[in-house]
This record gives C-alpha cells, structure tokens and sequence, in this order.
C-alpha cells in the first residue's frame, strides 16, 4: 500500500467493497481532496485507445486518463450514490480534482458518483453496495419479512375460522341420542306414566281381568 503524507486528509483502509479512502482531519465543503491523475490517452491512437480498465476517467471524446497507476491514490475512492465528493473535471487542463460537496468528518469514506456508463457496466451487475443501496436493500428484505409474517399470520386464522366451522358443521349434522330414563310419547321404560303395565291386545290370547281371572278373547 502506497505511504500516505501526515499532512495529507485521508488514509487508505479497509471498506464494503474492499479498499477505500477515508478521511483523517475535517474537510470543508467545497474543499479539494485529491487529484484523480494518470498517463493520458489518446483515443485516436488505437493502442491506447485499446486499454481497457476500471480506472479509466474519461475527460473529453478523445482524451482519458488512465488512473491504475499505483501513485494515485484517488482510485481507491469508492462509488457511492449518495455521494460525500464529486469529480471536477477541467477538460482544458487535462485534470481532474475529487473535491467535497458535504462537510466529512474524521473516519468518514470518502466517495463519488461514478456516473452512469461506468455504473451500468461495471456496478450493476453485481449490485451496489454503498451505503444509501445497502439501506434500500435491507429495508427490502425487512419489508419482505414483514410481508411473509403477515401473509401466515393471514394463513393461520383462516385456518382456524375453517376448523371452526367444519367442527360446528359436525356437531349440528351428528344425531342426537336421549340419554335413558327420558320421556318419550309419554311411556317411561315400556311403562305408562300411570305405573299399569303396557301390553299390546294384539296378538295375545288373553289379558288379566281386574279380579284376577282371565278371559277369552275372541276375533
């Protein structure tokens, strides 16, 4: 990792994405942090115009600077959507200056919109991760849960409201049984209420007499 001057606003450490650039001191808005700077290349030459690499700054339709040189350390400068910086170009000169656009504090990431071309090709296919994404992405996933416990939570008390019915359904459709010793058609037991003993004529060849003798019975 290249060495870092003490007077210099920034450091080179760890971040999301891999490395990044941070900030050590307080820098103003409006402040220019650093020089994104690198051989320039000339589209009109086809070997230059050849070289393909993610540090590549475009300044006009012919000239672009290659920043994978090892002494600038603006291309460690991470994209970000919601960016701290942006990039001062100033064609005419042939320079480009990250500068801020936010007051940052100590420990902040230094960061910059990359633009569009470089984002569809380069950051949309595998998903940007900084931080203003990342937030959007988590509160996808949180209303995503959400959604999930509700749709189940939806699922479950249907589910219960149909058991419920099906088990009211089965209860009014099972017969009803009279538990013994009820009261039916005015007999208890085979007996009459009056306590005489009930005994169908039909059939039988006589009946007790009030007396205690028996009578024939004839058709």
């Amino acid at each position: 990792m290249p060495t870092i001057s003490s007077n210099k606003p920034y450091r080179v450490g760890r971040s999301r994405t891999g490395l990044g650039l941070f900030a050590t001191k307080p820098i103003k808005k409006g402040d220019k942090i650093i020089r994104y700077f690198g051989p320039l290349l000339d589209s009109k030459k086809k070997d230059e115009d050849a070289i393909e690499n993610k540090y590549l700054f475009e300044l006009t339709n012919r000239w672009t600077i290659d920043g994978s040189i090892r002494e600038n350390l603006a291309r460690y400068i991470n994209h970000a959507c919601r960016p701290n910086a942006e990039s001062d170009v100033r064609p005419r000169k042939r320079k480009v200056f990250i500068r801020a656009i936010k007051n940052i504090e100590p420990g902040d990431e230094i960061n910059y919109d990359y633009g569009t071309d470089y984002f569809k090709a380069y950051l949309k296919p595998i998903g940007c991760k900084c931080d203003a994404c990342e937030k959007k992405r988590k509160k996808k996933r949180a209303e995503a849960r959400a959604e999930r416990l509700r749709l189940k939570e939806k699922a479950e008390r249907k589910a219960e409201k149909l058991a419920a019915e099906r088990a009211k359904a089965k209860e009014k459709a099972a017969p009803k049984v009279k538990p013994n010793g009820a009261k039916a058609n005015g007999k208890l037991n085979g007996k009459h209420l009056n306590g005489h003993s009930y005994m169908k004529a039909a059939g039988k060849k006589g009946v007790a007499s009030k007396r205690g003798g028996a009578r024939a019975l004839y058709a």
